[in-house]
């Protein structure tokens, strides 16, 4: 069974998500207007996952499986800059004790920089992700 086809399968337990597959690749909707979009790529054993203009690479299929399954769960937020009507950068964000912990950040190298910043922050609802791939 490929990496999608396995998501797919666990999706079957959360028919409130708007989602779409390819053979490589699933997109799960915003499941509110404060969420964002979740993405998985998968091809030739490489891994690409995806929270609006945020993504990381992993090697590992579980591991991209949980970060998937992460911010499906409302287990993480992103933290998004933008200028004007531009987004430009999204740091992944997870709580600790501590408060929200910056994870990792991917931005855009051209935007408005002389506009005013604004942040915002986007989290999914809080699913509970037991039965979903790398879930716990």
């Amino acid at each position: 069974m490929t990496t999608i086809e396995k998501v797919l399968v666990r999706m079957t337990h959360y028919p409130q998500l708007s989602h779409r597959a390819t053979d490589d690749s699933i997109t799960v909707d915003a499941a509110s207007p404060t969420g964002f979009t979740v993405l998985l790529h998968a091809k030739n054993g490489k891994f690409t996952v995806g929270f609006d203009g945020w993504h990381e690479h992993f090697d590992s299929e579980s591991d991209a499986l949980d970060c998937f399954a992460m911010g499906l769960a409302g287990k993480c937020r992103l933290k998004v800059c933008r200028r004007g009507t531009i987004e430009y950068r999204w740091t992944l964000e997870y709580p600790s004790i501590d408060g929200w912990l910056e994870d990792s950040t991917t931005g855009l190298l051209f935007f408005p920089f002389w506009r005013r910043c604004e942040v915002i922050y986007r989290q999914n609802p809080v699913i509970n992700p037991s039965g979903y791939p790398g879930g716990h």
